[in-house]
């Protein structure tokens, strides 16, 4: 059971000073994304942060079946921010879920999963904090539209920054188009999205997030970065889904889409979301040394897990089956399961921008923003650890422009899977080190398997696609 939280009685008093109306109770679904529903501020108490609110869990996706679908959901105070869509005066909690009969946290419960893994790092004694800092690029555009029925497929985004524009007639069209490949940094005019930026970046601040920087990202057609400062791991999750909730209803106002889909346009740069991380104890950082890179044994051994287990690791840091057409072999994709203080195309990098050891991290650039970051973080911290207990060794950095590795060379480099299937089935085989701690379990486990096969794998497999009439209507 929960026990009251002591800022309870600071968002009580809050609530009364802002004369807030309602109170929006936010938790995530199992496969990632955030869940909501609201209640006036008569429904709220100092009682509500230890009984919870109840709700039908049965219409959840990945939960309860509908003979056991009565679910609680209690408010975290301390996750407390007044929310700048609503025109009603709101404030929002982000809540973690419980089962009613029991009063215990329930399994399945993203952010359940994420607390478990902070708690078990403290339970080594390797750690007490691990530090995560998501770099997620997303695509603004103008227009989207899609559809998917028995007799045809088809999808259309467009930006009125897309380079495929630029004969366009738009009475008129001023050019200023980056160019395929070439959105990394242009100024203003061709950066269509600045103010935009700097609105979400404005109102990522007001909502208690920390920035550290926004810029255009690499692909034509409205990629955008915005990079939030490091935090501890539960925090680091719920900040990047309160951030995807401002970036696309900041978007929304001005009559633009956001989307975190990896791979929305052919033929240009998808979008990632590397990782940064770190372990910390006592207020020191541990994964400064003087090894490789100015790195720590702990960190070599951190990395060591990561690589080893990353076939299984991406079942959950690159969830989806869009997510595979970033990681391409030949590009700039990080497909490379290997470590490296300056080849961005290795799983591993680690950043050299500053020589502070409380800088020293590193950074895994596999992961992508359609990930559910409890889980993902989770899986990552839980690889890491498993490196530093059992000592894997990572072998050598690969610190060699891969393009220019002989082809006996680049076969001893192994890539990561080349699909969410390949990823699933690397999940199914290559699991112990997640379940320690009891932070995943095998239900979890069983049950992220079969919603991806079944809901994602499956449909995908069977379903005609568009390009397909181009390569065979003919034969």
């Amino acid at each position: 059971m929960a026990k009251t939280a002591a800022p309870a009685d600071d968002v009580l008093s809050y609530i009364k000073s802002k004369k807030i109306k309602f109170v929006d109770l936010k938790f995530m679904d199992f496969p990632g994304q955030w869940q909501h529903f609201t209640v006036p501020v008569s429904q709220v108490s100092k009682d509500s942060f230890t009984d919870g609110f109840g709700f039908d869990g049965s219409s959840i996706r990945g939960w309860k079946a509908i003979n056991e679908s009565d679910m609680l959901i209690i408010p975290d105070a301390k996750t407390l921010f007044l929310d700048p869509f609503i025109a009603e005066p709101t404030i929002s909690l982000i809540c973690d879920v419980f089962e009613p009969a029991t009063k215990e946290k329930y399994s399945r419960c993203p952010r359940n999963i994420a607390q478990k893994a902070a708690d078990h790092l403290v339970n080594t004694g390797i750690a007490d904090t691990a530090y995560f800092g998501p770099e997620a690029e997303f695509f603004v555009f103008d227009d989207v539209r899609f559809d998917s029925k028995p007799n045809g497929s088809f999808y259309s985004v467009d930006s009125s920054e897309g380079r495929w524009n630029s004969g366009r007639d738009e009475n008129p069209n001023l050019g200023y188009k980056p160019r395929y490949k070439e959105g990394y940094f242009p100024v203003p005019p061709s950066d269509k999205l600045m103010d935009l930026r700097n609105e979400m970046v404005s109102t990522l601040i007001d909502c208690g997030i920390d920035v550290e920087a926004q810029h255009h990202e690499v692909a034509s057609g409205g990629q955008c970065e915005i990079d939030l400062r490091f935090t501890p791991l539960v925090r680091a999750a719920d900040q990047l889904l309160m951030f995807k909730y401002i970036v696309k209803n900041t978007a929304t106002k001005y009559n633009k889409t956001v989307t975190y889909m990896p791979k929305p346009i052919q033929g240009d740069n998808g979008s990632g979301m590397h990782v940064h991380t770190s372990l910390w104890k006592k207020g020191k950082p541990l994964f400064a040394g003087s090894g490789y890179a100015g790195l720590s044994e702990t960190a070599l051994y951190f990395i060591g897990g990561i690589l080893k287990h990353a076939a299984s690791l991406l079942a959950f840091t690159n969830p989806t089956t869009n997510s595979y057409k970033r990681l391409v072999p030949g590009f700039e994709a990080p497909v490379n399961l290997a470590y490296s203080q300056r080849n961005r195309s290795a799983a591993v990098r680690i950043p050299m921008y500053s020589s502070s050891p409380k800088a020293k991290r590193l950074e895994f650039r596999c992961p992508d923003p359609s990930s559910n970051p409890y889980l993902a973080f989770s899986a990552i911290l839980m690889a890491g650890l498993d490196g530093v207990i059992n000592r894997i060794d990572p072998g050598e950095p690969l610190d060699k422009d891969i393009y220019d590795l002989p082809p006996e060379e680049l076969k001893n480099v192994p890539s990561t899977p080349g699909s969410l299937d390949e990823a699933i089935k690397s999940l199914a085989n290559d699991h112990e080190y997640l379940l320690k701690g009891d932070v995943f379990t095998e239900d979890v486990i069983e049950t992220w398997i079969n919603y991806k096969i079944t809901k994602e794998i499956k449909p995908m497999a069977l379903q005609p696609h568009p390009y397909e009439f181009a390569l065979y209507y003919d034969v």
